[in-house]
């Protein structure tokens, strides 16, 4: 294995765990059966939603997750061509 390789699954893990802890911090969305309703609650909370901690966890995940899948792919070139 060459240094990249080993830089390469050190990142791909790192990104994965990160990953899973972006994930699980997360809150689920609640509003069960009154969506189907029709209800809605229209509050500051939703107002401010882009500057909310819930939707930075979104963010930061989705970053996560695009690096993780770069480094997965760079990772299977980096073997199968024998960087």
């Amino acid at each position: 294995m060459s240094v990249i390789d080993i830089v390469l699954s050190v990142l791909d893990i790192v990104f994965g765990i990160l990953m899973v802890v972006l994930f699980l911090v997360q809150e689920g969305n609640d509003e069960g059966i009154g969506v189907i309703g029709g209800s809605t609650t229209d509050s500051y909370y939703s107002k401010t939603k882009g500057r909310s901690l819930e939707e930075r966890l979104k963010r930061y995940t989705l970053i996560v997750a695009i690096c993780f899948a770069a480094t997965s792919v760079l990772l299977y070139l980096a073997v199968q061509r024998g960087f």
